[in-house]
């Protein structure tokens, strides 16, 4: 639900969904960088990466400003990409699964070949690449968040239950050293999005992605913005570039953010959050800048999502790494800094662990599911109060509870 399904587009061609990104210190190899790009909602064995399209890695230096609420990070313009690529399948394996090979890309353009599913990975030029089906890290109650969005109340259970229970994707992993691959690289803190573009001398953004619900939830239609209350923001916010929004629907982005964020710190019944003067909200220019910061020369913790943001927003030192690993629970994270600005206990959705618990080991993601249940669309908080209409029907959730 992070990202899965988060467009028309996306549920339509899974296989340029992007699920979720993760950006992380290696735990077990120093002076490395883990970058995850997971697609594919619910594979099954046999799913294949696009042919036509690439995978991307944007990574850039960035500063933090002197300030408080309202801070956005300054963002330099060197760049340095990893694009992974695949080649449409021309054998089968001993299974008969179609064999699929692959090229990553380095900002130096030196091209690493290996092959999809292949569980040796593949090592050089200062970089680790695994690409193939695994197990999906992530876990939130995704019934209980969509009628939390829809009744405007907190309606988590103490255990909930992860509707990402036994899913599979297709990942990507890119392991760098910092120093051999980033080189003269400014600084240790850096901005990364993921994205995949169509192939081709002149690539088109499909899908891209930052932070954890920008798109499925700050952006999606909650009935609360009354300036674009019928447009699906999702689709025109997928072609942006990550760092460089052109100007055409920025209103319209800020006036959904404006109100989505407003609504959202409501939740508990209490204003953390107050408005400036003109109706703004103090995050929505943060989550505009919609990428993912880490601090390379910080140690791995695995529990320091948006640690480094919040420490801009209160005027403080950031003490982690910042990034996002692969058992972070990224869900009660995102909702209490929305809800409470870390004013009062942590939202939990009740749901605390993955359905198997991503490895300290190269290439991190957990094994595939190897029988994953025939299970339904994933709920999606786009139109939430359709959603809720449809659960309180099937006699999932009630309003009066």
């Amino acid at each position: 639900m992070t990202d899965h399904n988060s467009s028309p587009r996306a549920v339509a061609e899974p296989a340029i969904d992007i699920a979720d990104v993760y950006v992380f210190p290696s735990p077990s190899r120093p002076g490395r960088l883990v970058l995850v790009l997971n697609v594919f909602p619910n594979a099954r064995q046999g799913a294949l990466f696009s042919d036509a399209a690439h995978y991307r890695f944007r990574i850039r230096p960035v500063t933090i400003p002197a300030g408080g609420p309202g801070s956005v990070f300054e963002v330099g313009s060197d760049e340095y990409d990893i694009t992974v690529a695949f080649e449409a399948p021309t054998t089968t394996d001993e299974a008969g699964n179609p064999v699929q090979e692959g090229f990553c890309t380095l900002p130096s353009g030196v091209t690493v070949a290996f092959r999809a599913n292949d569980e040796q990975a593949t090592e050089a030029f200062g970089v680790r690449v695994f690409a193939g089906l695994r197990m999906d890290p992530l876990f939130i109650d995704g019934t209980g968040y969509v009628e939390t969005l829809a009744t405007g109340r907190v309606t988590f259970q103490e255990n909930g239950t992860n509707s990402a229970e036994g899913w599979n994707i297709l990942g990507i992993v890119v392991e760098l050293d910092v120093a051999t691959v980033l080189g003269q690289a400014a600084g240790t803190l850096f901005a990364v999005a993921a994205e995949t573009v169509t192939a081709g001398k002149f690539p088109l953004r499909l899908e891209r992605f930052g932070r954890v619900f920008v798109k499925n939830q700050l952006l999606g239609e909650l009935g609360v913005d009354k300036v674009n209350q019928d447009l699906d923001l999702r689709e025109l916010y997928n072609s942006e570039d990550p760092f460089e929004l052109a100007p055409d629907y920025l209103a319209a982005y800020r006036a959904r953010l404006n109100a989505n964020l407003a609504a959202l710190d409501d939740i508990d019944g209490k204003i953390d959050w107050p408005l400036r003067p003109d109706g703004t909200h103090p995050l929505t220019e943060l989550y505009l800048g919609d990428y993912q910061v880490v601090d390379v020369a910080k140690p791995y913790a695995e529990d320091s999502y948006l640690e480094i943001e919040q420490a801009m927003q209160q005027g403080r030192a950031h003490t982690t790494s910042g990034g996002r690993s692969l058992n972070d629970d990224a869900v009660d994270t995102t909702l209490t800094f929305n809800v409470t600005a870390g004013n009062g206990p942590r939202i939990s959705d009740g749901v605390d662990q993955a359905t198997v618990r991503a490895s300290d080991d190269f290439p991190y993601l957990a094994p595939p599911n190897p029988d994953p249940a025939a299970i339904g669309g994933f709920l999606v908080p786009s139109k939430v109060a359709d959603q809720l209409a449809a659960l309180e029907a099937a006699g999932l959730v009630s309003r009066s509870r």
